[in-house]
């Protein structure tokens, strides 16, 4: 059911919520591990990747916490679990009820007679793992990588898969920040965002794009409540109104916990229709060129391509710009006014942006917005796409990558002794075809939830189910592990805040968070199962009993991990003398050539894109129902895939997930009721696809545009439907019809 709720973030909420997250009697294993979280000497935390900020001795969040409390649980999922119930039974459970269960503790294999998962030893395993990968060609197995992956795990898994002779090599950046990556190296020669943590401190004005940082990730809410208390800034352009962007309470300030008080967060909130961000990229440039604001010194030295940027820009009406991104002209003359007096602006922005059919145009607009401005390379400035898993963007750093540079690939094979494979590998959306087609017949999944988190589930799910083998290493139970191939194994691993003992010494793991600063990582805690193996160790037993005369000894570099940071050094631009600048507390900066206004791509580049038809007007003659623009999104309880609980407090839900939030003015057009069922049909090219029983709930959004949870709508997103050249599923605007 719903209820009103109208307190500001953060506060007492986060701080009950953080609470509830201790299991009753094991108070002090969850306070040892909380504390231990994010700090120089303990666990980076396995949710967000917002870096760390120095010398502050708190630095979890309430959702850092929930993802947290899930790894340490004290519930246990053994062998007596897969005994009572058959894959089949575990298929009609929710996703909820089966990420409760609690730790896996030693590895299953699907038993196709019986069908339950059986016990398996680890040896037993991986000589499966093995005899299958022999018996088909490198091109036919799929390998994918989940965020949470450390970078020791990533360098050594991308290396046997390359050595095993492909580049196969699906990932999550995939599904959310690859188009950031496409457009980004297109336009400045680097596809990471160009600011540190400290630029925070010094913007003048920060744009925030498409996120919800008091679900996703809320210790930026205490950066941006930083900013505003001196007087940034904050301008929010999002569809819907997100209560984390409009005033916090900081739960580590005393003062306003103690009176009940809040900060508010946005100066300005505007509220474009879903899709409308690419219209108000080209209309802020449309107010800096009429104003005369554009710095010519810095485009004359640092750009090419203006010329035609201002040609396009002026050609562009002030009508089209507003029919285009939903807002009338007042607010984009606002926005305009506030870019243009800023003598220094951040531009961040997350999955709001990414997942749309062009979002790589968007992405280099907003690109073109900052360098018109010679807004790059300058303190309290730069481009910011925040990235979701604590190392996604780490993950691509090591080389998890299925379209690798030449130059990459030369110096890996240089470093390990081997000519990696040259053929350009699959993404997420070629990786589901392939395998629904036959050309996929072995599937393995270094964490994340894969059958939840892809588009067009029917198919995802029917792909799997084809596989010939499917291995999911993980630490709990998801929808992923119950759509078996004819074989199937579920490998449990240690987690993030887990002691990883190796040759009997404790060892340590990195990441890079999303602005690339790479630090340690050492878990705390004694495993929740003494068969549990680290993700380096299973990497490296999978390929030592895959691989024939490999020029790279996997175990023996496992006996420490210094042997893999080391070996990383030599193979990774930028790791040099890894091991020493890694243990300096906080760990080091990779370092940003776009930062220091060197292009790897010669000058910056303005890249031109004309507005674009709304993708629903492409679809009006399919079908004579009215069409609405529906965007998935998270709970305030879920991380990613994984569901914490059913309630959503910022938006005011408990206890239920098929829940769609409306603009009541549309629900009242249609003469639908709150509170009242109905089917959400997406329509699309191929065919229509449909996910029944949704709650409607009036909401504060512009009209014609719903929002709902995935992996609950994740059914209505087509397989084709996706970015331009990125292929990034497009599920923040699919266009659907309700049946009452």
């Amino acid at each position: 059911m719903s209820q009103k709720n109208p307190s500001p973030a953060g506060g007492w909420g986060a701080l009950k919520a953080t609470l509830a997250t201790i299991e009753p009697g094991h108070a002090g294993k969850s306070v040892i591990a909380l504390a231990n979280a994010n700090q120089p000497d303990g666990f980076d935390c396995p949710g967000c990747a917002w870096p760390d900020k120095p010398n502050t001795r708190v630095q979890f969040c309430e959702n850092g916490a929930k993802a947290i409390g899930h790894e340490i649980t004290s519930k246990r999922l053994e062998a007596d679990f897969f005994a009572e119930y058959t894959v089949s039974d575990l298929q009609l459970w929710d996703d909820y009820s089966l990420e409760q269960q609690g730790r896996l503790t030693a590895p299953m294999r699907f038993d196709a007679a019986s069908d339950r998962y059986v016990p398996v030893s680890w040896d037993d395993a991986f000589q499966l793992i093995a005899r299958h990968l022999k018996e088909i060609k490198p091109d036919e197995a799929h390998f994918y990588t989940s965020g949470r992956t450390g970078n020791e795990t990533a360098f050594l898994y991308q290396l046997f898969v390359r050595l095993y002779g492909t580049n196969n090599m699906p990932d999550c950046s995939n599904m959310c920040h690859e188009p950031s990556g496409f457009a980004l190296n297109a336009s400045i020669g680097v596809g990471k965002g160009t600011v540190t943590l400290e630029d925070f401190d010094h913007a003048e004005a920060i744009f925030i794009f498409g996120q919800n940082p008091g679900t996703n990730h809320p210790r930026m809410l205490g950066t941006l409540h930083e900013a505003a208390e001196r007087g940034c800034q904050i301008v929010v352009i999002n569809p819907l109104k997100e209560r984390g962007l409009v005033s916090f309470q900081d739960p580590q300030n005393p003062l306003q916990m103690l009176r009940n008080s809040a900060s508010p967060i946005a100066s300005l909130y505007v509220q474009p229709q879903l899709g409308g961000d690419l219209a108000i990229a080209k209309a802020l440039l449309k107010s800096v060129l009429e104003a005369g604001a554009a710095d010519q010194a810095f485009i004359a030295e640092h750009t090419e391509g203006y010329a035609g940027l201002v040609a396009d820009i002026t050609a562009t009406s002030w009508e089209d710009l507003v029919s285009h991104s939903g807002l009338t002209l007042a607010e984009l003359k606002q926005l305009g006014d506030v870019y243009i007096r800023s003598k220094a602006t951040i531009m961040t922005w997350g999955m709001g942006i990414t997942q749309h059919q062009h979002a790589v145009a968007t992405i280099q607009m907003l690109c073109n917005v900052l360098l018109v401005k010679g807004n790059i390379g300058k303190p309290g400035a730069g481009v910011c796409p925040v990235r979701g898993h604590s190392n996604v963007q780490g993950d691509r750093t090591m080389g998890i990558n299925e379209r690798p540079s030449a130059a990459f690939l030369q110096q890996l094979g240089k470093a390990c002794g081997f000519t990696p494979p040259s053929q350009q590998g699959r993404n997420v959306v070629e990786s589901i075809a392939a395998m629904e087609s036959g050309k996929g017949k072995v599937f393995i999944a270094m964490g994340g939830n894969f059958a939840a988190a892809t588009p067009d589930t029917e198919r995802t799910h029917a792909a799997l189910r084809k596989q010939n083998l499917t291995v999911h290493i993980t630490t709990t139970l998801n929808r992923s592990h119950l759509l078996p191939g004819l074989d199937a194994l579920i490998l449990p691993c240690l987690g993030r805040t887990e002691i990883d003992l190796q040759n009997e010494q404790p060892q340590s793991i990195t990441v890079e968070d999303s602005m690339s600063m790479v630090h340690l990582t050492q878990g705390v805690k004694t495993p929740a199962s003494p068969h549990l193996l680290s993700e380096p160790e299973i990497v490296a037993r999978m390929a030592a009993a895959t691989l024939n005369n490999s020029p790279v000894d996997f175990m023996a570099l496992i006996q420490d991990y210094d042997l893999i940071r080391d070996l990383i050094a030599i193979a990774i631009p930028g790791f040099t003398d890894f091991n020493q600048r890694v243990r300096v507390p906080g760990g080091f900066y990779l370092g940003n050539t776009a930062r220091e206004r060197r292009w790897a791509v010669g000058k910056a580049r303005f890249k031109v894109h004309a507005l674009q038809a709304p993708v629903r007007d492409q679809l009006q003659g399919l079908t004579t129902h009215p069409l609405l623009l529906l965007s998935t999104i998270r709970s305030h309880d879920q991380y990613n895939t994984t569901v914490y609980r059913r309630n959503d407090r910022y938006r005011g839900i408990q206890n239920e997930r098929k829940v769609l939030f409306i603009n009541a003015e549309d629900m009242a057009e249609l003469g639908l009721q709150a509170d009242q069922y109905v089917n959400i049909v997406s329509v699309w090219f191929d065919r229509e696809r449909q996910v029944n029983d949704f709650r409607l709930q009036p909401f504060d959004t512009p009209r014609g545009c719903l929002a709902a949870y995935f992996p609950e709508t994740n059914p209505l997103v087509p397989l084709d439907y996706y970015a331009v050249d990125a292929m990034t599923p497009a599920s923040k605007a699919l266009v659907v019809y309700l049946q009452a």
